[in-house]
């Protein structure tokens, strides 16, 4: 499994998916509308969510293995994602989700995005959102833990 995965995100509060759909002229790989429920008892959301994947191709899976990806969507979708964004309708985030399980894995490490996509990005009026876990078994006999935090 790949320590990351990325997705762009649209959010709305005044737009459906739909209607983003239609400004972009592509279709989300997952969508929740203005006023939907995650819950029956919950309160219906105020935003609306639209989410395009981006598909981990064959081996690790890291930042920069992904960028083909992004870049392959275009430059005629980012700038319509930039237009939407300019708009005021929709804010646009590029989410980076960053899982570290083994913490002496370079594989794990750091984040490296290129200039292309940053220009990508920037064409696009998107943010970037990047979202860090650890996961790890602390070692609290040890001086240190395998995380690389002082043990008490």
């Amino acid at each position: 499994m790949s320590a990351f995965r990325m997705y762009l995100r649209v959010v709305s509060e005044s737009l459906q998916p739909e209607q983003i759909s239609a400004r972009l002229g592509t279709g989300p790989d997952e969508a929740t509308a203005i006023g939907s429920r995650r819950r029956s008892q919950s309160p219906p959301r105020a935003h609306a969510t639209w989410i395009r994947h981006v598909p981990a191709p064959a081996g690790p899976g890291r930042p920069e293995d992904l960028e083909p990806v992004i870049l392959g969507w275009g430059p005629a979708f980012a700038a319509a994602l930039g237009r939407l964004a300019a708009s005021g309708d929709a804010d646009v985030s590029l989410v980076v989700v960053q899982e570290l399980t083994d913490p002496e894995d370079p594989q794990q490490k750091g984040i490296f995005l290129s200039p292309a996509l940053l220009a990508w990005l920037a064409e696009a009026g998107a943010s970037l959102d990047v979202d860090q876990y650890v996961y790890c078994d602390c070692d609290e006999q040890g001086d240190r833990d395998p995380c690389g935090s002082v043990s008490p």
